[in-house]
C-alpha cells in the first residue's frame, strides 16, 4: 500500500508555553510585559506578522508601553530585537528557552530602553541621544561621561546630598529625565519614592552618569533580583571607581565578572545563582586573595571530590591555606600542598610511652588511612563556625 502523511487539521489552534516561564519569569513581570510576551507567541505560531502599532492598538497601550515591554524581555534574554540603519524596529526573534540553565545565555544588546523610546522615535525613526543641560550649576567635566582628571576616587568624598522640592522639581522637568523616570518605575514595578528619585538625582548629578548609563545600571541590578536603591546607589559607586561611564563599559566589566561566577559555580556542583553568602566567598577570592580563576578550580575540583556539604566553606578553606602560603598560579600548588603536608606528618609523628609493650599513641585519629594534603578536622571546624 501506498504511505500516507498525517497531520493535524488544525495547527494553529493552541500556543504553547514553556513551564520554566511559568516558574522563573512570569512573576516578575507586570501586566503589559505579560500580555505583549504570549501575545508574540501567538503570532509567531501563526506565522503571522504584527508590529508595535497593532500590538498598541490590541491592548490599548501606547508605543511606548509596548516598546518598553519588548526591551525587557530582551533584557531577561527572551526575546532579540532587530533594528535597521534608522533605528527602527525591523524584527523580533523569539529565543529558545530550552537548556537555560546549560550553559551562560547570550547578553542582550547593551543599548538601554531610554534609546528608543524618544518621544520623535515613532514617527521619524529613531534619532541619536541629545545632550543633556545638567541640573545643577556645579556639575564637572564628569557629567559628559569623562573622569574627572585626578584619577584617585574616595567615595566617602562623594555623599549624597539632601535635596530640595525645587530642585527635585527641575530635575523630573527635563524631558530624558522623565523618561528615565517612568522607565525605572517599570523596571522596580512600583512608583518611585522621592527617596528613590534623590538617589537617580545623585547618580546624574554628583557622579555623572548619562541617563542612559543610569538606565543600564537599574536594569543591571533589577536582573539579578535587587531593586533596592542603596544596593543600586552601592554598584553605582562601585562603577564610578572602575570609571565606568557607558553601558558598554559596564557590561564588559559585568560579563566579566558573570562569566567567573558561573565557571566557579558550575565547579562546585551548583546550578543555580549564587546566594549571597555564596558570593561573598566569591568575590573574597578573586578580589581580596587576588586568585586567578584556574586556581579558584583547582581548590573546587578537590572540593566535590571530598565533600557533598558545605562546598563553598571547604573551598575556602583550601585557598585560604594557599593564600597564606603565597599561592599566585596554579603551577605553585604542588610546592605549597607538599610543604604543607610535610608540616601535616611533623605535627603528627607518632609518640611512644616509657612501657615498651604499650602500643604506639599517635594525635591523629585517622591513622587509619592514606593521608591527605589537607587537616580535615580544621576544615571542619572552619565550616561549622561559618
Amino acid at each position: 500500500m501506498n504511505r500516507v502523511n498525517i497531520y493535524r487539521a488544525a495547527t494553529n489552534d493552541q500556543t504553547s508555553i514553556a513551564n520554566l516561564f511559568i516558574d522563573e519569569y512570569m512573576a516578575d513581570a507586570n501586566d503589559a510585559q505579560l500580555k505583549i510576551y504570549l501575545f508574540l507567541l501567538r503570532m509567531m505560531n501563526a506565522n503571522l506578522p504584527t508590529s508595535v502599532t497593532d500590538i498598541a492598538d490590541k491592548f490599548n497601550y501606547t508605543e511606548k508601553d509596548v516598546l518598553r515591554s519588548l526591551m525587557y524581555w530582551e533584557s531577561r534574554q527572551l526575546l532579540a530585537l532587530d533594528f535597521d540603519a534608522s533605528h527602527n524596529l525591523s524584527g523580533i526573534r523569539v529565543l529558545s528557552l530550552d537548556n537555560t540553565y546549560e550553559a551562560p545565555r547570550t547578553a542582550p544588546r547593551i543599548t538601554p530602553v531610554l534609546s528608543f523610546i524618544r518621544p520623535a522615535s515613532m514617527q521619524t525613526g529613531m534619532t541619536a541621544r541629545a545632550g543633556i543641560t545638567p541640573p545643577a550649576a556645579n556639575r564637572t567635566a564628569a557629567a559628559a561621561g569623562s573622569r574627572p582628571a585626578n584619577d584617585k576616587f574616595d567615595n566617602r568624598e562623594i555623599s549624597k546630598p539632601d535635596y530640595t522640592l525645587d530642585e527635585l522639581r527641575d530635575f523630573k522637568n527635563n524631558e530624558d529625565i522623565e523618561q528615565l523616570l517612568m522607565v525605572t518605575e517599570q523596571y522596580v514595578a512600583r512608583p518611585l519614592t522621592r527617596s528613590d528619585m534623590e538617589t537617580i538625582l545623585f547618580l546624574y548629578d554628583r557622579l555623572g552618569f548619562s541617563t542612559d548609563l543610569i538606565d543600564y545600571l537599574v536594569q543591571h541590578c533589577v536582573e539579578r533580583g535587587k531593586k533596592d536603591f542603596r544596593y543600586i546607589e552601592k554598584v553605582a559607586l562601585a562603577w564610578h571607581e572602575q570609571g565606568i561611564t557607558s553601558p558598554a563599559d559596564a557590561q564588559n566589566a559585568s560579563r566579566k565578572y558573570d562569566k567567573v561566577v558561573y565557571t566557579i559555580m558550575k565547579s562546585l556542583g551548583k546550578n543555580a545563582s549564587p546566594a549571597p553568602k555564596e558570593l561573598e566567598y566569591i568575590n573574597k577570592w578573586t578580589k581580596e586573595y587576588g586568585f586567578l580563576l584556574d586556581v579558584i578550580q583547582e581548590a573546587c575540583d578537590k572540593t566535590v571530590m571530598t565533600t557533598d556539604n558545605h562546598r563553598f566553606a571547604y573551598a575556602d578553606g583550601i585557598l585560604s591555606k594557599w593564600y597564606r602560603a603565597g599561592v599566585h598560579h596554579k603551577t605553585d600548588i604542588p610546592a605549597a600542598d607538599a610543604a604543607y603536608k610535610q608540616t601535616a606528618q611533623s605535627a603528627d609523628k607518632p609518640r611512644r610511652t616509657n612501657n615498651k609493650n604499650d602500643n604506639i599513641v599517635t594525635k591523629n585519629k585517622f591513622n587509619n588511612f592514606a593521608q591527605n594534603t589537607y587537616d580535615f578536622d580544621e576544615l571542619e571546624q572552619n565550616i561549622l563556625s561559618n
